[in-house]
């Protein structure tokens, strides 16, 4: 760009159009030609410059709508946090039960642990569970029951209802 271009002569021609599309991103007319000339105060410091500008007037709109998105950005109110708001409940509780659990299946006798982990591990079926161990689905059901009975014994549960076992 030549230095003429740098005038604000150069620049008078686009301001009626940046006063428009900036009124329209803002909500009062003060906001519009602060928005407006400062995009023109920008584009006069490029053509200063002699910075290369294929279509000053695309650049001019495009700057002005990201000048707009930015001051959005920071007008946004926000509310600070406080421990009434936690809407997740804290996950140190459910890994300490968690961690609790597996070392109460890990004392249990060897024929019953090995029911309790394929359940942990996903296997719910006493029919698959008793095809894997190689034994009676009844023998499966009744190591189960032994083994729930001895997790709520040793997990402090009696007489509560466990799903999850």
């Amino acid at each position: 760009m030549t230095e003429t271009a740098a005038t604000p002569c150069a620049l008078s021609p686009l301001l009626p159009r940046l006063r428009a599309r900036a009124r329209r991103l803002t909500r009062s007319a003060e906001e519009a030609e602060d928005l407006a000339q400062e995009v023109a105060l920008k584009m006069w410091q490029l053509l200063a410059e002699d910075t290369r500008i294929d279509a000053p007037d695309r650049y001019a709109m495009i700057m002005l709508h990201n000048l707009a998105r930015y001051r959005w950005r920071g007008a946004r109110r926000t509310e600070e946090l406080t421990e009434d708001m936690v809407v997740t409940a804290p996950l140190g509780p459910a890994r300490l039960a968690c961690a609790e659990l597996r070392a109460a299946i890990a004392r249990l006798p060897r024929d019953q642990r090995a029911c309790m982990e394929m359940i942990v591990a996903g296997d719910t079926s006493p029919q698959v569970l008793a095809a894997k161990l190689r034994v009676p689905q009844g023998t499966v059901m009744s190591r189960l029951a032994r083994a729930r009975a001895s997790l709520r014994q040793q997990m402090a549960l009696e007489g509560s209802v466990t799903e999850l076992l």
